[in-house]
């Protein structure tokens, strides 16, 4: 059986750097630019980029750790800086930190703390696609269609 491999999106510019993103499945996600006019609290095309790495090996860490325990705290800082130079601009120094708790004197708590490092680690080394395509440098064509 053969899986339909393609993921999208289409952006569409609401008013001067700001947009919306929509998926195949009608979400959307507003964003802008932090020099485009409105509200501050969009979120950069940067900081989605960082969302979607943090956002990626939470889902994967998740998905193993609440097999044995509900986490008391679950959080993903994702931190980098963003540069400019001879490559153009970029980040760098991509940093995904992790902050989770379990709750006291229980068994499945002591599995999820147990495998939480490894969960982490195998989400980084092979799962999320996010940061397995950042770190292995995919090539992305821009091309512009006739109207």
């Amino acid at each position: 059986m053969s899986e339909n491999s393609e993921r999208s999106v289409v952006i569409e510019r609401t008013s001067t750097g700001h947009y919306v993103a929509t998926n195949v499945r009608g979400g959307t996600l507003r964003f802008g630019t932090a020099s485009g006019a409105g509200p501050e609290a969009e979120f950069t095309p940067v900081e989605l980029l960082l969302a979607a790495i943090g956002g990626c090996t939470a889902a994967d860490v998740d998905v193993a750790t609440t097999r044995h325990a509900e986490p008391t705290e679950f959080s993903v800082a994702v931190t980098g800086n963003k540069i400019s130079d001879d490559l153009g601009n970029r980040m760098t120094n991509l940093q995904v930190t992790f902050t989770v708790g379990f709750p006291d004197d229980d068994e499945g708590a002591d599995r999820a703390r147990a495998i939480l490092p490894r969960a982490v680690r195998t989400s980084h080394e092979r799962l999320c696609t996010v940061s397995r395509t950042v770190e292995t440098g995919t090539p992305v064509t821009a091309t512009v269609k006739d109207a």
